[in-house]
């Protein structure tokens, strides 16, 4: 495990360094971006970054705000190990996932992945926000996609590819959740998604207040 202390990068002074946080967040490590952790520590957010590996019940005894499941490579249908701890995570603790991690929360809410015909890869993928209608151009780099029939009355589709009309996000908000299929952080690419990170901070702050 590891802290981070980088915050995004700000010009002309480069990479900004926090000292001050107002949240803590654990990061599960599947294979995460940087600018994801620069992302959450420029929202004042503590971040400690833990192996992949790292039991559900190590991470409660952090006592941390809340958890970010990271991006990472390949078919997440095999990673049993981090569907079965994200599994006892629910319910317990706000969870955020990104891409790998967005899949992986789908499968320990008991859905399916599927490997998709043509993989999206690239920063121009449009992505409808269900929620606001807002068309967002994001950045993508994965090949396979969540089934979201498969949470039918369990999950709330949130947004969905232009392209394809595949789920690109899921929220069950009970149980102080959500996770997007692309890159929110994306640098140099598309900054629309940033607010998530907002969201994510004002998710653990309804839990805290619940």
């Amino acid at each position: 495990p590891y802290r981070w202390r980088e915050g995004i990068y700000e010009w002309p002074k480069g990479y900004s360094a926090k000292k001050k946080f107002k949240y803590f967040v654990v990061a599960y490590d599947f294979g995460i971006k940087r600018n994801i952790l620069r992302s959450l520590v420029s929202n004042r957010i503590d971040v400690l970054v833990v192996p992949a590996r790292t039991s559900w019940k190590e991470v409660l005894k952090m006592k941390p705000d809340g958890v970010l499941l990271s991006n990472g490579p390949g078919d997440p249908a095999p990673i049993e190990y981090a569907i079965e701890n994200i599994r006892n995570l629910i319910g317990k603790i706000p969870i955020f996932g990104i891409c790998l991690g967005h899949q992986l929360l789908a499968l320990a809410l008991g859905g399916k992945t599927f490997k998709l015909k043509f993989g999206h890869r690239g920063a121009n993928h449009p992505v409808k926000n269900l929620e606001t209608g807002a068309i967002e151009i994001t950045s993508q780099n994965h090949g396979f996609a969540v089934d979201i029939d498969s949470l039918k009355g369990r999950a709330k589709l949130t947004h969905l590819n232009l392209n394809d009309m595949t789920s690109e996000g899921l929220s069950i908000k009970e149980k102080f959740l959500f996770s997007v299929q692309y890159h929110p952080e994306s640098s140099p690419g598309p900054r629309d998604s940033l607010y998530l990170f907002q969201d994510f901070i004002q998710m653990m702050e309804d839990f805290k207040g619940k």
